[in-house]
């Protein structure tokens, strides 16, 4: 098996309608491909990018190349939409970052159909190579208490002492500093690393479930 894994790809939040450019997903783009760990790393503007429907990302996911073969980082509702494939389609790993688990009270998040019904997290838990979280406790937007209740739901580990020897990071878009996000790259670089060694993306590699506590 090569240790390269196919495809990276980074879904944004919603409200991104130039994606390279929002937040720090373009970067992350430049960063992973220079790590030469994917033969592609995609940054694709999403259809529906201000209500981010379930019905219209997840064919789109799908098109892009999101299988048995991809790394998936999913930032807000990009990580929503990561879980509900992760519900059917296998991938070789999830990075969820500023997950939550409601609608939050807010009808534009309502509207998007993640959270009409329970969410499957043994099936999304089984369906991933691997799984990292993180998310900013200072987060205006998603408070940490959504974070920790996917993380114990999927039975990632809380490791907020791990963190904080990685990166340091703020706010509900993530800062985009250099040691900050090379931190949280090179993290994910190296569960990618294993599990292409050990030549199995599911069956073998149920060992990276971490929730970083990005405190500031």
């Amino acid at each position: 098996m090569s240790l390269l894994c196919k495809r990276c790809i980074i879904v944004p939040g919603n409200g991104c309608t130039n994606a390279k450019k929002s937040n720090w997903y373009g970067r992350a783009q430049e960063e992973l491909t220079k790590t030469g760990l994917f033969k592609e790393v995609i940054v694709e503007n999403m259809p529906d990018p201000h209500v981010a429907r379930e019905s219209v990302w997840l064919p789109f996911l799908q098109k892009l190349g999101a299988d048995e073969d991809a790394v998936l980082i999913g930032h807000s509702s990009g990580a929503e939409a990561t879980m509900r494939l992760l519900e059917k389609q296998k991938l070789r790993g999830a990075v969820l970052v500023s997950a939550c688990h409601t609608d939050l009270g807010d009808e534009n998040e309502r509207a998007s159909g993640y959270y009409d019904r329970p969410w499957e997290w043994t099936a999304i838990a089984e369906n991933a190579g691997f799984i990292l979280q993180w998310h900013s406790t200072d987060d205006p937007f998603i408070p940490i208490s959504e974070a920790r209740h996917v993380a114990e739901s999927l039975g990632v580990s809380w490791r907020p002492k791990l963190h904080r020897e990685l990166v340091e990071c703020t706010s509900h878009k993530l800062s985009i500093g250099t040691p900050n996000l090379l931190g949280h790259l090179f993290f994910l670089c190296v569960c990618v690393w294993e599990c292409n060694f050990l030549n199995s993306p599911v069956a073998e590699a149920k060992k990276q479930r971490l929730l970083f506590s990005l405190e500031p």
